[in-house]
């Protein structure tokens, strides 16, 4: 167990602006307990869950926040007898409490107790920790059976009166992130920065895939931070979430690398994709640069009041633009846009929320990333925007757009049939284009009061500068 990172005064100021958008409803965050990998004392590396972290600052198994206004306790396991011979010293609950800004530290078993005296289980708000044996404990200790309910995407839980409540607050609070967490983001990506840069150094023809990733890792791991989520380190950058490393890297291959560090919970995600020899063919290049502009033309939109949604389908209408201009596509470009054609080759949304999770707050479903009244769309490609909301400065956001040649779409005649049928999609063109698998440009980028703020703009981007690095190692 380590102290918090940043003061105390992050955490209490967190927990009283949550309550203050709460009343006079207790809550109770539930930090998440071990899993073990196959047996007990064999465990996955621990981490807390996100809110819980985000009004602590500390991972700490097993843990509970209960509170309201400015009272605030945690309950948490005593230490056994024996931690300090396997697990070191560690700070007493007295040093904890303080760091945190709790009123106390007390044993889990008094938790049920403090439940009830704080209203009893029905008028305690809470969320459903991922963990199914996290969220065990909470459906016994407060009777929440949570559901799920189908939000387009993935099962998001099905909250309820106080429970809807809190999370309204906690996303209102970490939609917008303080200085406190900014600082951490930024450290965060120029951790990430560095692995880019090792990533880009080491790529060689003829190793494996492995071998780049390793190199990342590597610097991430000697800052003392674990990847954000698996890095896609990957010559088939068109298997979108490939966490497969061991393809032997060919000289005519482009490299896609999606890889971001966790620092102290908080998340990087960036991805740069480059010639694994150095050098982009023809044909590579000018898919490179549809892309990069596509990037640069989203971020550009980034502004208080803008819709997210909107700068998705700017970065829809650069890719389409420079799909025509190649000879891929045939058409005129809002109309092959409102069509949905150019998600043929870019199929997924132009990012997401980011912060203590990489897609921020999506174990709350819809909920966090689409603004109340918006759904997702039905049409292929666009129902997979993760983000629908309308920018607020202080906002961090991905913005990733790509070109992808994937065979379960191209050869798919349910959605590539109206384009083939009407000449939309110049097939003898896009076979010129096969030494491209998945383009892929990823920033961070935060919303301020004037123009966006690029956090990862010290990881270069333009085809010249990304290939000048490669295999300089």
């Amino acid at each position: 167990m380590l102290l918090p990172l940043q003061g105390s005064e992050v955490f209490t100021a967190r927990r009283r602006r949550l309550a203050a958008r709460m009343g006079p409803v207790p809550a109770a965050l539930f930090a998440g307990d071990l899993s073990p990998r196959n047996y007990a004392a064999n465990i996955y590396p621990y981490r807390s869950h996100s809110h819980f972290l985000y009004l602590t600052g500390v991972h700490w198994p097993g843990a509970v926040l209960l509170g309201e206004g400015d009272e605030w306790e945690i309950f948490a396991t005593p230490p056994a007898p024996d931690d300090a011979l396997w697990i070191g010293p560690s700070p007493s609950w007295e040093q904890l409490a303080a760091a945190i800004g709790v009123q106390a530290i007390r044993p889990l078993g008094d938790l049920q107790d403090a439940v009830m005296a704080s209203g009893g289980t029905a008028a305690v708000a809470t969320l459903p920790a991922v963990q199914p044996r996290s969220r065990a404990c909470q459906a016994a200790l407060l009777g929440r059976p949570w559901g799920l309910h189908d939000d387009g995407h993935h099962g998001a839980p099905v909250l309820e009166g106080p429970d809807a409540e809190l999370a309204e607050a906690m996303i209102a609070l970490r939609l917008v992130h303080d200085q406190a967490a900014l600082e951490l983001l930024r450290s965060s990506v120029e951790i990430a920065r560095v692995g880019h840069l090792a990533g880009m150094a080491a790529t060689t023809p003829g190793a494996r895939e492995s071998v780049v990733r390793a190199a990342i890792e590597r610097e991430f791991t000697a800052r003392g931070c674990a990847p954000a989520y698996g890095s896609i380190v990957s010559v088939h950058g068109e298997v979108l979430h490939n966490e497969h490393s061991h393809h032997t890297m060919a000289a005519g291959d482009l490299l896609l690398v999606d890889a971001g560090a966790d620092f102290h919970g908080w998340a990087s995600d960036i991805t740069r994709t480059w010639p694994v020899s150095g050098q982009f063919s023809p044909t590579q290049r000018a898919l490179y640069d549809i892309v990069l502009q596509a990037n640069l033309d989203a971020i550009e939109r980034v502004r208080p009041g803008a819709r997210y949604r909107d700068i998705h389908l700017t970065a829809c209408r650069t890719l389409c633009q420079g799909l025509v201009d190649v000879g891929i596509l045939r058409g005129e470009v809002d109309s092959l846009v409102e069509r949905g054609a150019h998600a043929l080759f870019f199929p997924h949304g132009v990012g997401h929320l980011l912060g203590l999770d990489v897609h921020d707050m999506e174990d709350l479903g819809d909920r966090a990333g689409y603004a109340p009244g918006r759904t997702r769309s039905r049409q292929f490609g666009l129902g997979y925007l993760r983000l629908d909301r309308d920018l607020e400065a202080g906002m961090v956001v991905t913005i990733e757009p790509g070109l992808y040649l994937v065979p379960a779409i191209l050869n798919d005649p349910a959605l590539t049939g109206p384009f083939d049928r009407d000449g939309t999609l110049d097939r003898e063109r896009l076979a010129a284009f096969a030494d491209v698998r998945g383009i892929r440009i990823e920033d961070d980028v935060r919303c301020t009061e004037d123009a966006p703020e690029v956090l990862s703009a010290a990881i270069p981007k333009t085809a010249d500068a990304v290939a000048k690095l490669v295999g300089t190692a």
